[in-house]
């Protein structure tokens, strides 16, 4: 189980580190379905790593960021409203 954890960790990592470079490189936009689940299952990962190693400061900024890519997500899923043209 440790294994799988620390395994868990480090994919964690570098799902983010992975998002940043993209992102950093102009490859991705910060809005892109795959920058935003790049943040998402990274810091999903984190959760679980900090929680087992007790680091709730960690596991708690992991669930914030977890919500902004989500919400992100499901805001850029809704219609924008058409503009008035005159």
């Amino acid at each position: 189980m440790e294994y799988l954890l620390e395994t868990i960790g480090w994919l964690a990592a570098l799902l983010i580190l992975l998002a940043y470079i993209l992102i950093s490189a102009g490859k991705v936009e910060g809005r892109s379905v795959t920058y935003q689940m790049l943040n998402i299952l990274g810091a999903a990962g984190f959760v679980v790593y900090g929680v087992w190693k007790k680091a709730l400061p960690s596991a708690a900024l992991n669930v914030v960021w977890m919500g902004i890519g989500i919400f992100t997500l499901m805001r850029a899923r809704q219609p924008r409203p058409k503009s008035f043209e005159t």
